[in-house]
């Protein structure tokens, strides 16, 4: 089953990273095109804004809670078969939902089983990428992730076209099927032959350990909590783009209505969110491309706190006006600062823990991501029913942003400065012990000593 090391950065890669970029633009490309049925879903069951933003949310939610689960599957047979059996849930969980007869089926079909499918095919397929690509790592998430911005270019665009032909139930049907590819996708990604530095030792068999210590091994071993109390850096981060996230789902699921509030066409509210997707298709690479440049490399993550941050200050744009040329404006403006959010995303993740725990650490920031996701389009859909005002959930979604860039920032920057006064500390307190053996290097006698084997051992880790 493992291949070769050196089939990594071979050619076989490149396969791997466009049957990842088409994966992506089937899983994370979908929820936002999910507005466009909006309208119909609340007309079909009777629902309020806050009732039809669960459909939503608990299928993001879930395309991000199953990180711990895609873990375990990827440890136990590998990231091809998690990323067929992800695409046969998304695909099933599509068709049963075109049945539902309640919003609750709905939640439980379109919106459980899919957003489970939709992380196995995921998180498996960002994992695969990782241990694919080395050297070109950078360049690699960038161009998968551009992926999405085709998903969010074409979905919406292909929802309005079915909707209009075969309604919702129709075209949730249609999905399934299209899901499904998910498998083909997953059928190319071969494995690769594991490092030689495991991240554990193999168990010791006696005494046999008890069902607690167990249960605690697998959750250090699934759910990097070791990693997120000893590595301040992934602490920071995590709490950081978990907080972000209450509002970077905002403008993209609320968007189509909010145009179609101000009576703007159907089909133009549609193309609003193929904007955003198609303007991503040219700039994650960009951004990718650049973040992989060497003046940047540890400054990642100041790249992506300066994108989180123009994301929230474009929402204000929507505030000013709602015709369509200034809301074309606003998707380009959004589009950029999204480019960035999402093809650092990721990245800056691989750059502070290793990849022997990057499934791990994957997992536990997934999931710690769901609980605002889950939480965050009912919240604002039921401030919308309160309210009845659309520019409070851009000003929302704007300050969860906004202060998530700045406490990123700020504390990464106080954080490397703490580091680098530490290791000037540690370099004055080696200098007098380096001059003593000096002296007593050039004073004594040179004292012969018998020859020795010396075994030097190297090994590479990507932090």
């Amino acid at each position: 089953m493992p291949q070769a090391q050196e089939n990594i950065e071979s050619s076989w890669s490149w396969v791997v990273l466009l049957a990842t970029l088409v994966v992506q633009s089937m899983t994370l490309g979908f929820p936002p095109c999910i507005g466009v049925f909006y309208a119909d879903l609340q007309h079909d069951f009777q629902a309020s804004n806050s009732e039809t933003s669960w459909f939503p949310s608990i299928q993001i939610a879930l395309l991000h809670a199953g990180g711990p689960i895609c873990s375990v599957l990827v440890e136990r047979f590998g990231c091809r078969v998690t990323v067929m059996l992800g695409g046969v849930l998304a695909g099933s969980g599509m068709v049963a939902g075109s049945f539902s007869r309640s919003l609750s089926q709905l939640y439980i079909t379109a919106g459980f089983i899919t957003g489970l499918g939709m992380s196995f095919s995921f998180q498996a397929g960002i994992t695969v990428l990782g241990h694919y690509f080395s050297h070109h790592r950078a360049l690699a998430n960038a161009l998968a992730s551009s992926g999405v911005s085709l998903g969010i270019s074409l979905w919406p665009l292909l929802s309005r076209y079915l909707l209009e032909d075969f309604g919702w139930r129709g075209t949730f049907l249609i999905f399934g099927g299209v899901l499904l590819h998910c498998c083909v996708c997953g059928s190319v990604m071969r494995p690769v032959a594991p490092k030689a530095e495991t991240a554990y030792p193999p168990p010791n068999k006696v005494p046999e350990p008890g069902c607690l210590l167990t249960c605690g091994r697998a959750l250090q071993r699934h759910l990097a909590f070791d990693i997120f109390l000893q590595n301040q850096g992934y602490r920071i981060y995590t709490l950081s783009v978990v907080w972000l996230l209450m509002g970077f789902m905002v403008p993209q699921i609320f968007l189509v209505p909010f145009a179609l509030n101000h009576n703007i066409e159907e089909h133009k509210a549609a193309l609003l969110i193929s904007i955003i997707g198609f303007s991503n298709i040219f700039l994650r690479p960009v951004i990718g491309v650049m973040s992989g440049w060497s003046m940047f490399a540890g400054h990642r993550v100041y790249l992506f706190a300066l994108a989180a941050l123009l994301n929230g200050l474009s929402n204000f744009i929507c505030v000013i006006s709602a015709s369509f040329s200034v809301l074309v404006f606003y998707c380009v403006v959004f589009s950029i600062s999204m480019s960035g959010v999402g093809a650092l995303l990721f990245q800056v993740l691989m750059d502070i823990v290793p990849m022997n725990r990057f499934s791990s650490a994957l997992g536990l920031f997934t999931i710690l991501e769901s609980f605002t996701v889950l939480v965050s389009p009912p919240l604002i859909g039921l401030i919308l029913d309160t309210t009845g005002n659309f520019n409070y959930i851009f000003y929302l979604a704007s300050f969860f942003l906004i202060s998530s860039a700045l406490f990123l920032g700020l504390s990464f920057f106080i954080l490397q400065k703490k580091n680098k006064e530490k290791q000037m500390m540690d370099r004055v307190h080696e200098e007098p012990a380096s001059e003593k053996d000096l002296n007593q290097r050039y004073t004594e006698e040179p004292v012969t000593q018998p020859h020795s084997t010396v075994m030097y051992v190297t090994y590479v880790t990507s932090v």
